[in-house]
């Protein structure tokens, strides 16, 4: 059951809407109307543990190589950075 994000013709509202089946049509909360236009969104997803590259922090630091430290060998806990 995707969250899709739609807006409204008649008063231009853009809102999100859960979706139970592709014949569902959404209904705008604000005026009632069914007149509405599914709209292209973005989705971001992070795959595995590892940092957010996005953060300065992330990006300063170099990534861990291999084995870690002796306390989680994996170079994910605190005391590896």
């Amino acid at each position: 059951m995707p969250i899709f994000e739609y807006v409204c013709k008649k008063c231009k509202n853009q809102f999100e809407e859960l979706v139970f089946s592709q014949d569902e049509q959404a209904v705008c909360p604000s005026c009632g109307s069914t007149r509405t236009e599914k709209l292209m969104s973005c989705c971001r997803s992070k795959v595995g543990g590892g940092p957010n590259m996005d953060s300065p922090a992330a990006q300063a630091s170099p990534a861990p190589s291999g084995g870690g430290c002796s306390g989680c060998s994996g170079g994910s806990c605190s005391t590896c950075h």
